[in-house]
């Protein structure tokens, strides 16, 4: 069982005769508006769906997404290749040698310099460093203690002194505390007393005084705050009777009502709005689905007959008689392009081999490499028309 209700739907509230009377003719005259609208929207609707499907982005492929997919594929990636064995023949391997066979034996040299210089500099350090700060350190604590000897004795001077003063400043303290007790505070006593009997004095004569200043002000006071209320009382009944009531009467007997009635007929067509909107949008389907069907019997069939019964065997005629031995040959031409750079990509790494051999000797420790298999086949294992899955030759 939940431990919380959940509220009771509440009935619709009972519509007056004025809401039954004026809903029929307002949806009446809303739908026959409404319709022509919905239908020249959905017409709307159903030409900016076709020309975005059909030209807009077709046209953006064609002019933008091609483009740029070709001169990626056919230029950057070429050229960024090119570029690439460039770098390496021109920069990695000069500087890979000049790593193995320059800076390797002189960073090797430096090291054995660094580590015969760190020795002796242990040696001194050890050696002569080493007594020469220990005979220096005996010296600055001898010179330590003689100095706290010196300021030693001076301090207990300075503190002698000190004392002697602190003893003189007691004494005239001490003057000073007998000179106040015994003459100033019978004085002070005496002006104190004086002072309380000027006050009593004072305090007799003003007293009746103020307080007869007080009764007048409170009199003052009430006899303003009296005419101020009337005043005031006045102008509310004034306000009340000239503004107040005829504003709730025009409320209460006109403004009200015909809010209402107008709320009722706004309710009533901003539903018969909805009603129509929905009634015109099944008719709109309706039409479109009707114009369609007639658009697919006049045009879209008669198209794709020709298609099928005229357009695709010859297609499939120039395919085969034209397309198959275009590409062929093509294939055939990178083929024999593929197969002369291969040789002399070899011819160069040979070249360079053997200058690096006179230059520089075999190494012994060297292994041949393995020839890396290349992406094309063998002349044994060519490709060929029956093996190929593009789309100019697939049957």
């Amino acid at each position: 069982m939940d431990l919380e209700k959940q509220p009771a739907p509440q009935a619709p509230p009972p519509e007056g005769c004025l809401t039954v009377a004026i809903r029929i003719p307002v949806r009446i005259v809303v739908l026959v508006l409404v319709v022509p609208v919905r239908l020249v929207w959905d017409a709307f609707v159903v030409v900016g769906r076709f020309l975005r499907d059909s030209v807009l982005r077709p046209l953006w492929r064609a002019l933008v997404v091609w483009p740029c997919v070709a001169l990626w594929r056919y230029l950057v990636v070429p050229l960024a290749k090119a570029v690439g064995w460039l770098g390496k023949v021109l920069l990695v391997v000069p500087l890979v040698w000049l790593y193995r066979y320059v800076l390797t034996p002189v960073g090797h040299g430096i090291a054995w310099t660094v580590r015969g210089v760190g020795a002796g500099l242990a040696w001194v350090y050890a050696r002569v460093l080493t007594p020469v700060g220990h005979g220096i350190v005996w010296l600055l604590k001898g010179l330590g203690a003689g100095l706290v000897w010196i300021f030693t004795v001076i301090g207990h001077g300075i503190a002698a002194v000190v004392r002697g003063i602190a003893w003189v400043l007691r004494g005239i303290v001490a003057a000073l505390t007998w000179v106040y007790a015994r003459m100033f505070t019978p004085v002070g006593h005496g002006i104190v007393w004086l002072l309380k009997g000027v006050g009593a004095v004072l305090v007799w004569i003003f007293t009746p005084v103020g307080r007869a200043i007080v009764w007048c002000a409170r009199g003052l006071a009430w006899l303003a705050s009296a005419v101020v209320t009337g005043i005031g009382v006045g102008l509310y009944w004034i306000a009340r009777i000239l503004l107040v009531l005829p504003a709730i009467a025009l409320w209460r007997w006109v403004l009200a009502p015909v809010g209402r009635a107008l709320a009722v007929v706004g309710r009533e067509v901003w539903d018969a709005l909805g009603h129509a909107w929905r009634v015109a949008g099944h008719i709109s389907l309706a039409v479109g689905r009707f114009l369609g069907t007639l658009l697919r019997w006049v045009f879209v069939e008669p198209v794709r007959w020709v298609y099928r019964e005229i357009l695709t065997p010859v297609g499939h005629v120039i395919r085969d008689t034209v397309l198959r031995p275009v590409a062929e040959a093509a294939r055939s031409v990178g083929r024999i392009t593929r197969a002369a750079l291969a040789s002399a990509r070899e011819s160069v790494r040979q070249a360079r081999a053997d200058v690096r051999r006179m230059l520089f000797g075999a190494d012994p420790d060297t292994r041949e490499r393995e020839v890396v298999a290349r992406r094309e086949p063998t002349a044994a294992d060519t490709r060929t028309l029956g093996s190929s899955t593009t789309a100019l030759t697939k049957d």
